[in-house]
């Protein structure tokens, strides 16, 4: 479904659809329940499969033996600890990337340390990185790294960036061996804090990095013995150019390049004559990620301009006929996460907006499937909602996109719902895609609004800076615009609307109600920030390399007060219910305990919801149960959708 809907198409649809019985009681377990796997992926010899598995406070990954499905080994870095990515080394051993975060909602900081364990447990460690023990005593392991190719025909050797962990310094690419950890140099970066990128050889092409300016420097070269040249400096042309692979021959890199208006391009990067064309380029959408084949050269590239779609640089290719061929055979978007050696079988993922998805074996030859596991098993897809791509105008004539999921069976006229605006807040973006919170929503009798206002991602750099130091401005006001534009197209009872949002969503939230405040009968918060000019000196951010230097560029300095919820409390008529963890990190719980006194200052309601050890999202599926009962309940008193199934478990929170 590519085509993005108008607001008069919507309506016309709305406008058939039978009308909504009231909602039963919404069974909260079975949208907070965790799933069995997140990631699977299948060996190169095809017996055993690797898979991340989503505990309380962790992620974990396992190692299983596809005859009996029995666990042969397992990577558990314990509390907070995350896989970030692994990859199949060679057929006996796996390399495991991991990182930490501090709530369910926080953004994964790498550990710098890869991790390498054989199928059947044995020789497991850290191979390289700050707690790495030092296999190779000529070389420093205070360094963060991070894989770069695994060399799929190489069962020794994968190459790896490593940066020192201490200033501005330069990385350098090396080749490691995957059991001693040992590693040789193969290149040194010309610019600060750089990524790698190899060709289909595992040759190291290019180099990306940035200082503390923040503006990236590109730079090519020819082959392992040659010098680098510069391709692109953000300082000098304003855009950011990054490098996303090869051709299958390696004449043609492909990189992805920012466009002064618009979304970005791909660009063909001919490796003899430097020569760039712009070979593909969607009206609405930035690539979203790089199709590959089995020797990892780029063929194509997926887009979410509305629901995701696949695009091939040539569509007669080997590999968008098999594309095709699953995606009409699953009815569902494919992606291939890893294939055996032999090019023989393929463990596909595909998944919908109303369906968390399966993973599949393909058999390229038999032409068969064969079931591996599901996502929320427990979930019919008939019962969820589907999530339409919507876009409208802005009240400065910006065109904004975004997605309006329907409670099921709706006659999608006159609606409670529900304003969602995501975190980040630049650079992110909703994605067309089953989410559990939407669905939950939907299901409790409310339509659900998201909108990637200005200063999200996804839709090219012109879009994403026009949200630059906006936080209460034009980013809010697009907001109220998508409010109101709901309104006129008859989905949204006006008079039974809240705003609701985590992290920079959560500030958004309080600001919608200080803002419009006839606009929203409610707002509610979830680990917000409400003092900007605390932001300087209170969470992350400013600990962080550069961190200053983004919030200048993104936040601003001045008139940060008048854009702060907590000082505009007066303001606010709409009842309020705030949420937050005493260990998160990224918006200290004292933004909320701010926020719920200033309001109760102002003699305005309002209740919260506080668990001292939780984080940047709750993890205790028990607080999450509590959580979610609170605002069904919150919203159901001012809305009048459904409650919770049933009354959370005894509280624990402070």
């Amino acid at each position: 479904m590519r085509a993005v809907r108008s607001g008069f198409l919507i309506a016309a649809l709305l406008a058939t659809a039978p009308a909504l019985a009231a909602p039963a009681p919404v069974d909260v377990n079975a949208f907070i329940r965790k799933d069995i796997f997140n990631d699977i992926q299948i060996s190169p010899d095809g017996q055993f499969f690797a898979a991340t598995v989503p505990r309380e406070d962790r992620t974990i990954l396992v190692i299983l033996r596809r005859s009996d499905n029995q666990v042969t080994a397992t990577v558990d870095d314990g509390r907070h600890s995350h896989v970030a990515g692994f990859t199949w080394a060679s057929a006996s051993r796996l390399l495991v990337t991991m990182a930490r975060k501090f709530g369910s909602l926080d953004s994964p900081g790498g550990t710098g340390e890869i991790y390498g364990v054989d199928v059947d447990g044995q020789h497991a460690g850290v191979l390289v990185g700050g707690s790495a023990k030092s296999q190779n005593a000529r070389k420093s392991q205070s360094v963060i790294a991070q894989l770069v190719d695994d060399l799929p025909h190489d069962d020794q050797y994968v190459i790896i960036g490593a940066h020192p962990y201490e200033g501005q310094a330069y990385t350098l690419a090396e080749r490691m061996d995957v059991r001693t950890g040992r590693r040789t140099t193969v290149a040194r970066s010309p610019v600060v804090n750089a990524d790698f990128t190899t060709d289909t050889q595992g040759v190291v092409r290019f180099a990306a990095g940035a200082d503390s300016s923040r503006r990236v420097k590109l730079y090519y070269r020819a082959g392992p013995d040659a010098e680098w040249t510069l391709v692109n400096d953000e300082s000098q042309t304003g855009l950011d150019m990054s490098p996303i692979g090869f051709s299958p021959d390696n004449k043609t890199a492909y990189l992805e390049a920012e466009q002064a208006s618009g979304p970005n391009a791909i660009l063909a990067f001919d490796t003899v004559s430097g020569e760039r064309r712009q070979v593909m380029r969607d009206d609405q959408s930035d690539p979203a990620g790089a199709i590959r084949d089995a020797n990892g050269a780029v063929v194509g590239f997926s887009f979410y301009d509305g629901a995701r779609r696949t695009a091939f640089l040539d569509e007669t290719s080997s590999e968008a006929q098999l594309y095709r061929t699953l995606e009409k055979t699953f009815g569902q978007a494919v992606h291939v996460t890893s294939r055996t050696a032999d090019g023989r079988k393929l463990l596909l993922q595909v998944w919908s907006d109303r369906d968390p998805g399966d993973f599949y074996i393909f058999d390229t030859t038999a032409k068969t499937a064969e079931h591996v596991a599901a996502r929320g098993s427990w979930l019919d897809a008939k019962n969820m909602a589907a999530m339409e791509p919507v876009r409208l105008k802005a009240r400065d004539g910006m065109e904004l996109y975004g997605y309006l999921t329907l409670p099921a069976g709706s006659s999608g006229k006159n609606l409670p719902m529900i304003v969602n605006p995501h975190g980040g807040p630049f650079g992110i973006q909703d994605l067309w895609g089953f989410q559990s919170e939407v669905q939950m929503l939907a299901q409790a009798g409310y339509a659900v609004l998201q909108l990637n206002y200005r200063g999200s991602g996804g839709y090219g750099d012109a879009y994403n800076k026009a949200g630059a130091r906006q936080w209460g401005l034009s980013m809010q006001d697009d907001l109220t615009d998508a409010t109101r534009w709901a309104i006129a197209q008859g989905v949204a009872d006006p008079s039974r609307i809240c705003i609701y949002g985590a992290s920079y969503g959560a500030y958004a939230a309080l600001m919608g109600v200080a803002k419009e405040p006839e606009l929203y009968r409610c707002a509610a918060g979830y680990v917000g920030v409400y003092d900007l000019p605390a932001m300087y000196d209170k969470g992350d951010i400013q600990e962080r390399k550069s961190g200053i230097s983004f919030l200048d560029e993104w936040l601003g300095k001045t008139e940060l007060a008048a854009s702060s919820p907590n000082r505009l409390a007066d303001r606010i008529k709409a009842p309020v219910f705030l949420a937050a963890g005493g260990e998160d990190r990224r918006a200290p719980i004292e933004h909320s305990r701010m926020m719920e006194a200033a309001l109760k200052k102002a003699d305005k309601p309002v209740e919260a919801l506080y668990y001292e050890t939780e984080g940047h999202g709750f993890y205790t599926q028990e607080h999450q149960r509590e959580y979610y009962t609170r605002l069904l309940a919150f919203f159901a008193r001012h809305l009048g959708g459904a409650p919770a199934a049933s009354a959370a478990a005894p509280s624990s929170a402070k």
